[in-house]
C-alpha cells in the first residue's frame, strides 16, 4: 500500500459543467499540476442540456451526456486533473437541488481530501444559475466545515483586473501567470470537441489560436478575513 505524501498540495475545484475547468481557469489547473499539485475536479452535472452538439451536430439529448463526458476526462488529461467527481444533478437544474444535501456533499469531499485550495463560482457573479448555485453550496461547504484551505471564487477572463467594479480591492484578487500553460489550456479547449468546433478560431493553427487567450487568470479571495497572501500564488 503506497502512504500518500503528506506535504502534497491539494487542490478541489468544485463547478457546474464540463468545461467550466477548461474554459475558465484551464491554464491555472494546468500550471499547479505541473508543480505536483493533486487537483480533484467535482462537476456537478455532465452538461446533457447543452446547447452544442457538434458542428455540425452529430449528438443529441440522449447522447451528449456521455460524450462531454469523455470530453471532460481528455481535458483532464490534458490539464492534469488526477481526480474527476460527477454529482450527476441535471444540467440546469442545480439551482434546484436540495441544498442540505448539496452543502452535505461538498463538505463529505472537503474532509476527505483535505485540500489546501477550493475553487468554485461566486454565488452572485457566477454568469449561470447553475455556477451560481454549486459556487453558494460550495461557500456554504466550506464555512461549516471550518476547514483551514484558502477558498477562492473563478472569475471570466479579465473581469477582476478591475475588480472595484464589483465591490471589491485588489488586495481581494489573487491573478495567476498561466502564459507558459496556454498550449496545455488549448488542448483542453480542442478536447471539448462538441463544445469547441463552431469556434473556428480554437482550431486555427496553434500560434494564432494561442494568441486569444490572456497571460493570466483570476481569482478572487472567498475567505477575506485571511492575512493577504501573495497576491500571485492561490496557496
Amino acid at each position: 500500500m503506497t502512504i500518500p505524501d503528506q506535504n502534497t498540495r491539494k487542490i478541489l475545484a468544485v463547478f457546474a459543467h464540463p468545461d467550466d475547468e477548461s474554459f475558465i481557469c484551464g491554464g491555472t489547473l494546468a500550471k499547479y499540476a505541473s508543480q505536483g499539485v493533486e487537483i480533484t475536479l467535482v462537476s456537478a452535472t455532465r452538461g446533457e442540456m447543452g446547447r452544442r452538439m457538434g458542428n455540425p451536430p452529430y449528438l443529441n439529448r440522449e447522447s451528449l451526456p456521455a460524450a462531454r463526458e469523455l470530453e471532460l476526462r481528455q481535458a483532464c488529461t490534458c490539464l492534469g486533473i488526477e481526480q474527476l467527481h460527477f454529482f450527476d444533478i441535471r444540467d440546469k437544474m442545480v439551482e434546484f437541488a436540495d441544498e442540505e444535501s448539496l452543502i452535505a456533499r461538498v463538505s463529505a469531499l472537503i474532509r476527505d481530501i483535505d485540500p489546501d485550495v477550493v475553487l468554485t463560482f461566486h454565488e452572485r457573479l457566477g454568469g449561470h444559475p447553475d455556477h451560481c448555485a454549486i459556487g453558494k453550496a460550495t461557500t456554504a461547504a466550506h464555512k461549516r466545515t471550518g476547514h483551514r484551505s484558502h477558498l477562492y471564487f473563478i472569475t471570466f477572463g479579465d473581469m477582476m483586473n478591475h475588480p472595484e467594479r464589483f465591490g471589491y480591492t485588489r488586495k481581494d484578487v489573487i491573478r495567476i501567470d498561466v502564459h507558459a500553460f496556454l498550449e496545455a489550456k488549448l488542448a483542453a479547449f480542442r478536447a471539448h470537441r462538441c463544445q469547441t468546433e463552431i469556434d473556428e478560431w480554437v482550431w486555427l493553427p496553434d500560434q494564432e489560436a494561442l494568441k486569444r487567450f490572456g497571460n493570466y487568470e483570476y481569482f478572487l479571495k472567498g475567505n477575506t478575513g485571511t492575512p493577504n497572501r501573495d497576491l500571485q500564488d492561490l496557496f
